[in-house]
This record gives structure tokens, C-alpha cells and sequence, in this order.
């Protein structure tokens, strides 16, 4: 497919290197010539510099034959911009960045107006994500599938651990609940676990099963699972504005600090029911005369990656239950791990995973599709939801009589609100809800995995 990128900051330089990986043919637009210079030089994209709102612009990158343009500058309007001229230009399709609270309310107008085919707000999804994660104070990182029915959890195997040198076969034995291990990390290197894959000390374990089985799992193997009450924010920008408002909704007691003046007076105006503080968080003892020691989960929001870690840090040596860090450069993420800090939510790995699901679905027509894409294991293992179509022809062969590909594990399947793991008896049918865990990079089909 070829597409257009318009802004190359850090959604865009994720979002068209991802698409590049992926054997499109990736064209991006940028007015800062040592952005357009570093792309050039680092990724396999046509970089074109220039005002990726400007008409002839625009024709110079090839938008009038264009599948996709995205535009993922940093201001809303001009996003909205470059998608009106694309469509007027003969792009296929336009997805925009739309970043600004005021407009949470108006995007379905916005993108009904504008004939947009999707929009993305980073911010939003990333406190979705964090939101979620309450749910779980064991857990590194927890997302959904089937629209929250089904749940995908990694955790950490830690000293200790029940799970120690027992193999997934004996997992029945431990807990009496059914879940699934979906993929293990392990030294760095992801693994798709067979039954006699053996647990051992740092393995970090994704598993997938119903939100109230993985709770009882957690229980049994003698993981925390106490409910968290209290909330503890440092950095007062979009993520955390809408996240209050998801914490405050769930019934959490939140507290936010930061340090700049106006942006208090924002937050306290628009969540009167949120403790908000004029603070600097690095301050020394400033977290401890602020309740940190008592705080349930610790969250790192602030625009510098550095400061994040470094009060995360401090949160990990204060015994907090859930201690969660944005980070936005991948190379930290390497580092954290070995300080124990696991939990990283990066806003612009979430942004290029919905859009890389988006240009999937768009080239798929034959009987599944992608429904939800997420990268986990450190992003080096993709965890797919296909829904089945009437019109896919591999319905009602039993798995055994079919033959998968290698780096392939079927991890569930959601039928009538019934919640199925997969065996040599199981089928495909119509409707089902089929999630899909693999190494293998690319997949935009159910049938991609299966060999004819």
C-alpha cells in the first residue's frame, strides 16, 4: 500500500517505521529538515521536507494515488487540515491525530464531517491502558479483547514464586482456575511455550482468561490482589486529565502533582473531587510528606522520560503496590527492567499499533479480520483478535485437521459469551472471536495461519 505520514516526531517516526517494517511503501512529510535529514538517513521512507498542509506539497508526495494518509503533526488542526486536502486530493483513506480534550466530545462529528477513516488520540488511549491496569496491582501490563471480556496479563515470576521450576502442565495442580500462558520472556528472547515449558525466576509470563480468572489465578499463586484505593499522579498534561477522569469515575481517590501553576488551576477546576498540589515532585521528601508511603499505585506522567524513572525508582523503594512510568524512548524500557521497574505505557507504541491493525483490516477482505492488534513481550510478540466471517473457509475443520504455522498459538476463542481454549476438537465458526498469539510479523488474515 502506499502511504503518506505527515509529521515526523515520535508517533510518526513509530508509525512509519512500523508501516516501512511492514513492506509498505511509506512516504513522509515533515517541515524540520533535521527530522526529515535523521528519517532519511535511519529508515527505508521517502522523506519530503516541506508544510504537509500545503496543496503542493501534498501532490509532490503522490497523496492523489495514496491508500492512507496520516497525519500526526502536533496540532489537532493541522491534522484535520492536511486529512481535508488529501480527501479533496483523491486519498483513499485519512486518519488524523486528534490530541486536544475540548474535542473528546466532537470527534465523531469531526470525522463524520471530514470523511475521516479513523482518528487517534494517544493521551486518551494511553490512560485507557493505565485505567485498565487498576485492575491488576500484580500485573506489568493488561490489555483486552472481546471489548474487556477477555483479558491478556503479564507478570513477573519473582524469587519465591510457587511457579518456580513447576512446568505449565502442572498449572491445574497450583490454581483451580483455567487460564492460558500465552508467550514468556525470558533473557531478553520471547518464547511461545509448549506444556513442558518450566517456570524460572525473572520469567516474565503473559497469560490470557476471563478478567475474574486471572484475578483468582493471581490469589492462588500468592500474588497481591488487593484492590487498589488511592492514586498517586506527578504530571498534570493530557494523559493525566483523562485519566482522573477514569479514576475518579472507578471510585479511586486521586492526587496530582505538579509543578506548574496554571495547569493546577486547570486540573482543580475540572475535577474538583481530585487533590491536586502546586509541587515540585523532585523535591527532596517532597513524595513522602505528600502520603507516597501509603499510596496504592504510583503513576509517572511527566514530559521527561528521565524524571519518570527516577520517581518510579523512588516509588519501587517505597513499597508501592503498582508503580506505572511513561516512557517514550525505547532504549530506557532495557534499563527499567533491570531496576524492576516493569510497567511502561508509551503513548506513541500504542498510537502505531491501532494504526498498524487500521492498514491491516484495510488490505484484508477475505473472511477475518483484524479487530485488535497489540504488541507485547517487549513488542517483539503481536497478540491479534480476528472475528470470523460467514465467507472464511476453514469453519467447522477440527484444529487437528488443520496444520498452523510454526510461532502460532490460538490462545482462545470467544463464542456466544462463552469463553473456549482451543484443542485438537475445536473449530472455527462464524461470529467467533479468535485471538491469536505469534512471533510472526505481518499477519493481517486468520488464514495467515494456517498452511494449505
Amino acid at each position: 500500500m502506499k502511504i503518506v505520514v505527515c509529521g515526523d516526531g515520535k508517533v510518526g517516526s513509530t508509525v512509519s517505521g512500523q508501516l516501512s517494517n511492514e513492506g509498505h511503501d511509506v512516504v513522509v512529510i515533515d517541515k524540520n529538515p533535521n527530522v526529515v535529514n535523521r528519517s532519511t538517513n535511519n529508515m527505508d521512507v521517502l522523506c519530503i521536507h516541506g508544510n504537509a498542509a500545503s496543496r503542493a506539497v501534498q501532490i509532490e508526495a503522490g497523496v492523489p494515488d495514496a491508500d492512507l494518509l496520516i497525519a500526526v503533526t502536533s496540532e489537532d488542526e493541522l491534522n484535520l487540515l492536511c486529512c481535508l486536502i488529501a480527501k479533496k486530493l483523491g486519498a483513499k483513506n485519512t486518519i488524523a491525530r486528534v490530541r486536544n480534550p475540548e474535542y473528546s466530545h466532537e470527534l465523531k462529528y469531526i470525522q463524520d464531517e471530514l470523511g475521516l477513516s479513523m482518528s487517534v488520540n494517544p493521551e486518551y488511549t494511553a490512560a485507557l491502558e493505565i485505567a485498565r491496569s487498576m485492575r491488576f496491582p500484580s500485573a506489568i501490563k493488561t490489555d483486552s479483547f472481546v471489548h474487556g471480556r477477555v483479558d491478556l496479563v503479564e507478570f513477573k515470576v519473582t524469587a519465591g514464586s510457587v511457579l518456580i521450576d513447576r512446568m505449565i502442565l502442572e498449572l491445574r495442580k497450583i490454581a483451580s482456575v483455567k487460564i492460558l500462558v500465552c508467550a514468556v520472556l525470558r533473557d531478553g528472547k520471547p518464547i511461545i511455550p509448549d506444556g513442558h515449558f518450566v517456570f524460572k525466576e525473572n520469567d516474565k509470563v503473559t497469560i490470557t482468561g476471563r478478567p475474574t480468572d486471572l484475578l483468582l489465578f493471581f490469589k492462588e499463586i500468592g500474588l497481591p490482589y488487593q484492590k487498589i484505593k488511592n492514586v498517586m499522579i506527578v504530571g498534570g498534561g493530557r494523559i493525566t486529565y483523562y485519566l482522573t477522569a477514569m479514576l475518579l469515575d472507578m471510585n479511586y481517590a486521586v492526587k496530582i502533582i505538579e509543578m506548574d501553576e496554571e495547569k493546577c488551576k486547570q486540573l482543580a477546576g475540572a475535577f474538583p473531587k481530585a487533590n491536586v498540589i502546586h509541587a515540585d515532585a523532585t523535591e527532596p521528601d517532597l513524595l513522602n510528606e505528600e502520603g507516597l508511603q501509603n499510596t496504592d499505585a504510583f503513576i509517572a506522567l511527566t514530559g521527561f522520560d528521565e524524571e519518570n524513572i527516577l520517581l518510579s525508582l523512588d516509588a519501587q523503594s517505597n513499597n508501592v503496590k503498582k508503580v506505572i512510568t511513561k516512557v517514550n524512548r525505547v532504549n530506557f524500557e532495557h534499563l527499567l527492567s533491570k531496576f524492576g521497574v516493569d510497567s511502561i505505557v508509551s503513548p506513541k507504541y500504542i498510537t502505531a499499533n491501532q494504526i498498524t491493525r487500521f492498514v491491516r483490516a484495510m488490505q484484508n477482505s477475505i473472511g477475518s479480520n483484524v479487530e485488535t492488534l497489540i504488541r507485547i513481550v517487549n513488542n517483539q510478540v503481536e497478540a491479534l483478535e480476528f472475528v470470523v466471517s460467514p465467507t472464511f473457509k476453514y469453519q467447522n475443520k477440527t484444529f487437528s485437521e488443520l496444520k498452523f504455522r510454526s510461532s502460532v498459538l490460538i490462545s482462545c476463542i470467544f463464542r456466544n459469551n462463552r469463553l473456549i481454549f482451543a484443542d485438537g476438537n475445536s473449530t472455527f465458526q462464524s461470529g467467533d472471536h479468535v485471538i491469536v498469539i505469534t512471533t510472526r510479523t505481518g499477519l493481517d488474515a486468520l488464514e495467515d495461519i494456517i498452511e494449505d
